[in-house]
């Protein structure tokens, strides 16, 4: 929200009359880097925003939305205050009104792109939930809260592609700036599930399940394995409902992928079989994943030939047809393929023991994985970094290259699972190559 901070921002020091050297002045604050906090480039510090609110005389307003981007579980010196949003729409400029307890409001005007881009984004969930990226379907899903007992299909087609757009967002950004969104759509999406009428939920709470879903996910990328369960059984709960035996199954391959960050190999492999054990109709793509997932438990106890077993029955189960499976189908399966097995595997093979088949694999998905999903390389790039360490000819000098080159990205995008394997890389890099120069660089920077 740093634009719509600037913004305001902007908007109340012009109607208090001061220039930026003048507030700068009042607030001892150096007016270029308000100048910065204007355009969106720069956020003022939380403790510093009373300061600023004070002499604009703000009523407070700057510091409520300020404590709206505070990150969660975060202490707020400031106060969160309590912030109020409406909108309206006049031609092609948005007038976004915003208040607090105390009477003060400002009004701020956008171009109706400006502000579908700054929805898009995510930059105004804390004031939407909804999190709409189009003015129009904010306007639907505002009449669909108020009247649940009628919820628009269409509202719940929106939300359906919308998790679509997070799900490839996801590749490129990482938990940290889609949880929020994501966790706003939930509550929104309750919201209408609660409002309708006994019998008529079975269409929001199958939305509901792949959301809470997807949260799960992000939480488990994010290294929260707690909160991942809570909002996997949530899911399943929803999913059990609505009879949805395939996002049942899918579900449970989801715990069992939870259980192998705890280490707890018992789990993987019992959660994943019992995927495969789900009753009703269960594509042979949940199946092939359930399988993949059991062969890791396996590798996991070092029994490398159930474990190339199941994954060849894993790759029989996805040669299938196209249609193997349903537009409702949990969102990851309509991306999952014989090439994301084969990437899936090398973890498996380096835990085998076999770290130049899972090199072979790593270095083979890498040119084939898009530049822009910059997550993912980065996960797979510190994957690779361990695996060269594994061999029998291990290059120290290449390992800490490579995780030199994910570091930033583990910090932009906060996936503990990147963070883990260089966690596991610089502690092998220092017990056998302590003295290397790439070492310690790879080690301070994970300091820092």
């Amino acid at each position: 929200m740093r634009e719509l901070f600037g913004l305001v921002l902007r908007q109340v020091r012009q109607e208090a009359g001061y220039s930026l050297r003048e507030l700068g002045r009042r607030c001892l604050y150096d007016y270029s880097r308000i100048s910065r906090v204007e355009r969106g480039e720069h956020l003022i510090d939380a403790d510093l925003v009373p300061a600023v609110d004070q002499a604009l005389k703000a009523g407070g307003l700057l510091i409520a939305l300020r404590a709206l981007m505070a990150p969660q579980g975060s202490s707020n010196t400031a106060g969160p205050g309590r912030l109020g949003a409406g909108f309206s729409a006049d031609g092609d400029t948005v007038i976004l009104d915003l208040d607090v307890t105390d009477g003060r409001a400002v009004r701020v005007r956008l171009p109706r792109r400006k502000f579908n881009a700054l929805l898009a984004g995510g930059a105004l969930h804390a004031l939407f939930p909804a999190g709409t990226a189009d003015l129009d379907q904010l306007e639907r899903v505002g009449r669909a809260i108020e009247t649940p007992e009628r919820t628009d299909p269409q509202v719940l087609d929106y939300f359906r592609v919308l998790l679509g757009q997070h799900f490839v967002a996801d590749k490129m950004l990482g938990p940290r700036d889609l949880l929020g969104v994501v966790e706003a759509q939930i509550d929104t999406l309750d919201r209408l599930r609660r409002g309708c009428r006994p019998g008529s939920a079975d269409a929001t709470m199958r939305v509901l399940a792949q959301y809470a879903e997807f949260a799960g996910w992000l939480h488990q990328d994010a290294g929260d394995t707690a909160t991942a369960r809570y909002w996997t059984d949530r899911a399943t709960v929803w999913a059990q409902a609505v009879g949805e035996y395939e996002l049942v199954s899918y579900l449970l391959v989801r715990r069992s992928n939870i259980a192998l960050l705890d280490g707890d190999a018992t789990d993987v492999i019992e959660l994943a079989a019992a995927a495969r054990r789900v009753p009703g109709r269960v594509s042979p793509s949940v199946l092939a994943l359930a399988t993949q997932q059991e062969a890791r438990g396996w590798a996991m106890h070092t029994d490398a030939d159930r474990f190339r077993h199941l994954l060849d029955a894993a790759a029989d189960l996805l040669t299938g047809g196209p249609d193997r499976v349903s537009e409702d189908s949990p969102i990851y399966l309509h991306s999952y393929n014989l090439n994301v097995l084969e990437e899936q595997s090398a973890s498996g093979y380096r835990d085998c023991g076999h770290a130049d088949t899972a090199i072979t694999i790593l270095e083979r998905r890498l040119g084939a994985t898009p530049r822009e999903h910059q997550r993912d390389r980065a996960h797979q790039l510190a994957k690779l970094a361990n695996a060269v360490l594994q061999t029998a000819q291990p290059d120290p000098e290449r390992a800490a290259a490579l995780g030199l080159s994910c570091v930033g990205v583990a910090r932009t995008t906060g996936s503990a699972r990147i963070a883990g394997e260089l966690r596991t890389l610089d502690r092998t890099l220092r017990r056998r190559w302590r003295d290397l120069s790439s070492t310690t660089e790879l080690h301070e920077a994970l300091a820092a």
